[in-house]
């Protein structure tokens, strides 16, 4: 779960906040919070969904393993209970939440099935514990890796990690123990003005992209940069981000 994320969350931000703030209030919608209720944000990253929930009037506490994001979501919301820690070992008491939700985590979790037990644990029986991640072929990060697999065929993407198509949530979900368990796809429209807005926070080394990127010597990192603006175009284009969301009753 670490795994390419140890970076100024500002860099984050600039790669994965114009998809995930906007995911945040589709998926919160579909996972059913409503004001009041007490949710645990898992994975919370620098704080786009947990921003979402607050604006609703939810309660909130978060988590995420990153040392960087820690310090810069209790530096944003400093009135809330912020940890350092991973799924597979939340450090609350069994039934402290109303929900458990996890925006663009649960394909980076060592264990998702435990993960997901985890939030099952922590929150109240009739909560709710919901996941969504980016469906694989058409995903917010689909359009860079058409663009790789256009040089490199066999770059193994994130199509493949948990979650990223359909049922794969199902399947965990189910696996952890929840019941009434639903999946649908969700989606958001990003606009990006030119193409180098879109590909600049590539080459900051977040999360899988970044790191194949950085992988890159200078000369294959100009090549995919060409050939992903000539897939593209200059800009201005509209990445359409969905992804699958699952939700279940504890």
């Amino acid at each position: 779960m670490l795994v390419g994320f140890l970076v100024p969350p500002d860099a984050y931000a600039r790669f994965m906040g114009r998809y995930a703030e906007p995911l945040a209030e589709v998926f919160a919608a579909f996972s059913g919070v409503r004001a009041g209720d007490h949710v645990l944000d898992v994975g919370c990253g620098p704080g786009a969904l947990t921003a979402h929930l607050l604006a609703v009037r939810a309660r909130v506490s978060a988590i995420d393993p990153s040392a960087p994001f820690i310090d810069a979501i209790r530096a944003r919301f400093p009135d809330i209970d912020v940890r350092q820690g991973v799924a597979e070992e939340l450090p609350y008491d069994a039934a402290d939440f109303d929900a458990a939700l996890a925006q663009l985590v649960v394909h980076f979790m060592t264990d998702p099935v435990v993960g997901i037990g985890q939030m099952a644990r922590v929150t109240r029986r009739g909560g709710v514990v919901a996941a969504c991640v980016w469906d694989g072929p058409t995903g917010a990060l689909a359009p860079f890796w058409e663009a790789v697999h256009l040089i490199d065929p066999d770059a193994e993407d994130e199509a493949l990690l948990s979650g990223a198509h359909q049922g794969h949530l199902t399947e965990v979900l189910e696996t952890a123990g929840l019941r009434d368990v639903q999946e649908h796809p969700i989606a958001v429209d990003v606009v990006h003005p030119t193409f180098e807005e879109w590909w600049e926070p590539y080459t900051f080394g977040v999360g899988p992209a970044g790191d194949y990127v950085q992988s890159l010597d200078d000369a294959g990192r100009a090549h995919l940069e060409s050939v992903a603006r000539d897939h593209l175009g200059g800009g201005p284009f509209t990445i359409t981000a969905t992804a699958w969301a699952a939700r279940g009753t504890v």
